[in-house]
């Protein structure tokens, strides 16, 4: 059984895009502070590290889903540097009622399920909006509304270790 920490991106892990925009290209990706640091705390605490993340730019023909390859192969080539890495990514490209996988819908959740073993009561969804908390409840999981990994990866540490 895996324990696995959920992160949404946009707002978690990087920088937002202004409102209506997208984070189209590698230069636009902007890591929030001490975001590496936090990740590799997960790695070496033994907790697979998935990505959860909604990407409508591709169904508003934004972006592509090329191009969406690019920003999360950048972004993971950065973490390797500081010693850190993502397990997976699993990405919602569709517009709202189109799908069972865009959160707060779980089918992204489900996915993961289906190519890792995950004790639920170890494992938690962090986000920054009503949309992650909501999908991390409704898939049984602790959820936590952030936009300070880092200091919410340490608190999580610290209470696991008591």
């Amino acid at each position: 059984m895996n324990k696995v920490a959920f992160l949404d991106r946009d707002g978690i892990i990087n920088k937002k895009a202004p409102e209506h925009q997208y984070i189209t290209r590698p230069e636009d990706f902007i890591f929030l502070d001490n975001v590496p640091r936090a990740i590799k705390l997960l790695n070496d605490n033994g907790y697979l590290v998935i990505i959860i993340t909604n990407q409508r730019g591709i169904a508003r023909g934004l972006m592509t889903m090329d191009d969406l390859t690019a920003v999360h192969h950048s972004m993971c080539e950065r973490l390797k540097k500081s010693g850190a890495h993502i397990d997976n990514i699993y990405v919602c490209p569709h517009n709202n009622g189109e799908c069972n996988c865009r959160k707060p819908d779980i089918g992204l959740f489900l996915k993961a399920e289906s190519d890792y073993t995950i004790d639920k009561s170890q494992s938690f969804m962090i986000g920054d909006s009503e949309s992650d908390i909501v999908a991390g409840q409704r898939y049984g999981i602790r959820s936590i509304l952030t936009t300070d990994l880092y200091s919410t990866v340490l608190s999580l540490l610290d209470k696991s270790n008591r």
